[in-house]
């Protein structure tokens, strides 16, 4: 039976059943910036049975292992979501599986178009597969904003791995595996994002690049990434992708809080990149509930049964909604991001310099 109770958290106030208690979870991509956050804040969170990290990565996973040596909970298998046979061994007995695995850097996706099909695509369907055939119950895979009217490779497998996704429910017929996504925009201090590399930048003194001054970003922290997977093993029926509400910022001012005195230069947008983050678009918007912290986009073909009754107090958005970082209405400010660079990078000289708006 499962425990429920009602919390607050970052935004959302859940009615949290606790799914994850006492289970067996496995997350893909397991030993990335998303995956060194999910593992203990679950094992704080839900004191699963076992938490497997599923990467390919020998030197990330054992790194990753020292933090949680004196933890029998946690479990490291190496592996690579191409390989359907790995996968197939490494989700026998699992519950739970976060699909966190991705060829995700913009330039390496347009440059390398092969590896990233090979990983996005076949690797979703090979997931896919094994987790109906093994009896997994619920899968979350994580999404991105440029999967959303896609510009670029990266977008475009993101975008066939969420079909996929959705359409596995499905696909997995009289199985009880059921399958939804979660849509990030920008993840502050994730690896590869801008935030560090300003901050690195800051710390040499170096001038810092800017693509182009008009750029807008959504900014969502990793914890409340965390907590948007959270919420969908809570409450999906099954291809539902969700949204979180969150801030947006010009990328101006991101580099004024992290570096407010250094030098600024353009460089030109880079291949495949998007002048603004949209996470939902027109095309969405006929199937799209709006919630108090949360967009919740129903699938367009659901011949699965399921719950409905999840959706109370969600209202239809407009015919003519888009959720897009430029056109938010909600904005970080300089102050705010300032403050938080000080509390997650680590830099005492940030802490003490003066932050002040354009």
């Amino acid at each position: 039976m499962f425990l429920q109770v009602e919390s607050v958290m970052n935004g959302f106030k859940i009615r949290r059943i606790m799914t994850l208690h006492n289970s067996t979870i496995l997350v893909t991509g397991g030993t990335g910036s998303f995956g060194n956050t999910f593992v203990p804040m679950v094992l704080a969170k839900y004191n699963p049975k076992r938490l497997i990290v599923f990467s390919r990565d020998e030197m990330k996973q054992w790194e990753m292992a020292k933090r949680f040596e004196n933890d029998n909970r946690v479990r490291f298998f190496i592996g690579d979501v191409r390989d359907r046979e790995r996968l197939y061994r490494a989700v026998d007995g699992i519950d739970f599986v976060v699909h966190a695995a991705a060829t995700k850097i913009v330039p390496t996706a347009e440059y390398n178009p092969f590896e990233a099909v090979k990983t996005n695509i076949l690797g979703a369907m090979n997931l896919i597969d094994a987790c109906i055939d093994n009896g997994v119950k619920k899968v979350v895979a994580l999404s991105t904003d440029k999967a959303c009217s896609p510009v670029n490779l990266y977008g475009a497998t993101k975008l066939a791995s969420d079909k996929l996704f959705v359409a596995g429910n499905s696909y997995a017929g009289s199985k009880v595996t059921r399958f939804s996504v979660v849509r990030y925009g920008n993840v502050m201090g994730s690896r590869g994002s801008v935030i560090p590399f300003f901050f690195d930048r800051a710390q040499k003194n170096e001038p810092i690049s800017i693509t182009d001054e008009r750029m807008t970003r959504f900014m969502i922290t990793l914890e409340q990434g965390v907590e948007l997977v959270w919420k969908a093993f809570d409450d999906m029926v099954g291809g539902e992708i969700y949204v979180k509400k969150i801030p947006s910022m010009n990328i101006l001012d991101v580099a004024r809080a992290v570096a407010p005195n250094l030098e600024t230069y353009t460089t030109g947008i880079r291949p495949g990149e998007k002048l603004h983050e949209m996470m939902i678009g027109l095309e969405d918007a006929p199937n799209t509930i709006e919630f108090a912290d949360y967009f919740k986009i129903l699938p367009v073909i659901n011949d699965w049964p399921g719950d409905s009754n999840n959706n109370s107090g969600g209202i239809k958005v407009s015919p003519d909604f888009i959720y897009s970082s430029d056109t938010n209405a909600e904005w970080m400010s300089i102050e705010e991001l300032q403050f938080w660079v000080a509390n997650n990078l680590g830099s005492s000289e940030l802490n003490h310099k003066s932050f002040e708006s354009p």
